[in-house]
C-alpha cells in the first residue's frame, strides 16, 4: 500500500489528492505553505506543557470536551484497552495555557486555511454523481465550524507494565470521525495504515510533511467513495521506547446541523462516537 506524496506546487495536485484518497484514504502533503518553524515551536510549547504539573489545572470538561485528558482517558472504538497517551483539546475561544496560546492559535489558523483549500479541491474534482448527492459542498460543511478540533498529543516513554503485556499501544486501530484530518509530521515514527487485505504499512513522517486522511464523516457523505482508512500508532522498539512521541493533529469537523446522509447529521454521528470511545 503506497500513500501518495502530493506536492502542493504541482498543477495536478487536486487530482492526485483525490486519487490517493480513493485508493488509500490517506495522502502525504509536501511543498505546503505552513512554516516549519511554526510547527517546531508548537511542539516545543506543548512538550513543556505536558511536562508540567500545571496541566492538571486544565482537566477536561466532559460537556464542552475541551482541556487536558490524562493518560488512559480514551479507548479507540471497539478496543478494550486504553491508548497509551495524554492529550489536550483546543477549540478557539476555549481554555488554553498562556504559554501555548499564541503559537497554537497561529498553527490552528494555518492548518484551517490549508484544510479548506483541500476540501475546495475535492468539491472541484469529485465525480458529479457524488457531489450531486451531497447536502451542501464539502467546503461549506466545514466553514466556520466550532467543532473543528486541534489535539496536541503526548505519547510517553513505553513502560513494561501490565497494560503493555496485555497488548496496549500508543493509539489502537481506529478511524477518525471527522471530515478530514491534517497531521504535521510527528516527532517520531509510528503511524501506520491498514490495507484492504489487513496488512499494516508505515506512513512517512519526515519533517516538512503533513499527513492528511479521510474521516468517517467524509466517507458517509460520499457514500463510501472516499474511504476512512483504519490507522494506528504502534509502540517503538528498543532504545526508542525510552523516548516520548508528540503529534498535533487537526480534526476538521462539519457543523453540527450538516446532513451527512439519511442516517446521520454531523452532530448525531459525533455524539455516537464520543460515547463509543468513552469521552461522553
Amino acid at each position: 500500500m503506497y500513500v501518495e506524496k502530493v506536492s502542493l506546487k504541482d498543477p495536478r495536485a487536486k487530482y492526485q489528492l483525490l486519487e490517493s484518497f480513493k485508493n488509500t484514504g490517506f495522502a502525504v502533503l509536501v511543498d505546503h505553505p505552513i512554516d516549519a518553524q511554526l510547527i517546531e515551536d508548537s511542539y516545543t510549547a506543548w512538550k513543556d506543557f505536558f511536562a508540567s504539573p500545571a496541566k492538571h489545572d486544565y482537566l477536561f470538561n466532559p460537556e464542552t470536551q475541551d482541556g487536558y485528558f490524562p493518560m488512559l482517558s480514551e479507548n479507540a472504538k471497539g478496543q478494550a484497552l486504553p491508548d497509551l497517551k495524554e492529550f489536550f483539546h483546543y477549540y478557539p475561544h476555549h481554555r488554553i495555557p498562556n504559554a501555548c496560546q499564541h503559537i497554537t492559535q497561529n498553527l490552528h489558523q494555518e492548518l484551517i486555511s490549508l484544510a479548506h483549500t483541500l476540501l475546495h479541491w475535492l468539491d472541484e474534482v469529485l465525480p458529479q454523481n457524488i457531489t450531486q448527492n451531497l447536502s451542501q459542498s464539502l467546503s461549506s460543511m466545514a466553514r466556520d465550524s466550532q467543532q473543528t478540533l486541534m489535539r496536541p498529543i503526548h505519547y510517553p516513554p513505553v513502560k513494561d507494565d501490565a497494560l503493555l503485556k496485555q497488548g496496549a499501544i500508543r493509539a489502537a486501530a481506529h478511524e477518525d470521525i471527522n471530515l478530514i484530518t491534517l497531521l504535521p509530521a510527528a516527532s517520531a515514527p509510528g503511524l501506520q495504515v491498514k490495507d484492504t487485505q489487513g496488512n499494516w504499512h508505515d506512513v512517512s513522517c519526515d519533517p516538512g510533511m503533513i499527513a492528511v486522511n479521510v474521516g468517517d464523516m467524509l466517507q458517509e457523505a460520499t457514500g463510501g467513495h472516499l474511504p476512512s482508512t483504519t490507522h494506528q500508532v504502534i509502540n517503538p522498539e528498543q532504545e526508542a521506547m525510552r523516548s516520548s512521541r508528540y503529534s498535533i493533529p487537526l480534526f476538521v469537523h462539519a457543523k453540527p446541523e450538516v446532513v451527512l446522509s439519511k442516517r446521520y447529521t454531523a452532530k448525531s454521528y459525533l455524539d455516537e462516537r464520543l460515547r463509543e470511545i468513552g469521552l461522553k
